[in-house]
């Protein structure tokens, strides 16, 4: 086990780059707050130094709000201030540190505003019903409740969301008007799509579905439990995000 100290105080952190990265996006782009305590307590679980992305985020932000809220990634967390969740949160980690935990089916490390999620793989993504490689980042697709593979690690795929290649991964989620929907969004709620993204109606024509912001926690629900019901494996997460 490192101490927190081992992890915090490291030569060539990540967030001086990062930090440059936000700034330079073509993408809008918000850090939020950090809560430093939250962040510590995840960097200490995950044993991960600022020197990672990964660290950097938990140290430095309270999350990060990309195309107007449209993707959240999670950070060290500001949900004391109506912010997002941590990754502590999320991924409900032990209160204190025990080296014998760690997350099951993977590391969700932040969602969209109809539901998909983004998880790092863990030692034995096969085990857990998911794609790719351990160590990989993955997306479960609310439109299909699968995992999909990203063919990326984490620090790949965070300056990949600042690259401006959303626009084509969500090709077919998105609709007209989307962006004011997300905008208008607390960081509590999503945007619920009626017929469900999964359904034949939905893939037909997106654009005549109903909206309307609910909480986050239902939407990621409803669709775990049709993964589980009618998909090919448990998804692994609950309405945690």
């Amino acid at each position: 086990m490192r101490e927190i100290d081992e992890l915090v105080h490291v030569d060539d952190p990540a967030w001086p780059e990062l930090e440059e990265a936000l700034g330079a996006s073509t993408v809008p782009v918000l850090a939020l707050p950090a809560d430093g305590e939250d962040g510590r307590r995840g960097l200490l679980q995950m044993q991960v130094t600022a020197r990672s992305v990964l660290g950097a985020l938990a140290l430095h932000t309270g999350g990060v709000l990309l195309d107007d809220g449209w993707v959240r990634v999670c950070g060290g967390g500001s949900a004391r201030d109506g912010g997002l969740p941590s990754l502590a949160q999320v991924n409900r980690f032990p209160a204190g540190f025990d080296p014998a935990w760690h997350p099951g089916s993977g590391l969700v490390v932040g969602h969209d505003a109809v539901g998909g999620v983004f998880a790092l793989n863990g030692s034995d993504p096969a085990a857990a019903g998911r794609p790719g490689a351990p160590g990989q980042m993955t997306y479960f697709a609310p439109d299909t409740l699968t995992w999909e593979a990203m063919e990326m690690g984490h620090s790949s795929w965070f300056f990949w969301l600042l690259s401006g290649q959303l626009e084509t991964f969500y090709d077919g989620l998105r609709w007209p008007g989307w962006r004011e929907e997300a905008a208008a969004l607390s960081l509590a709620e999503g945007i619920s799509v009626y017929p469900f993204l999964w359904t034949e109606e939905a893939h037909a024509d997106l654009t005549a579905t109903s909206r309307r912001p609910v909480p986050m926690r239902q939407i990621l629900g409803v669709a775990a439990d049709f993964a589980r019901s009618i998909g090919p494996a448990d998804p692994g997460f609950l309405g945690d995000v």
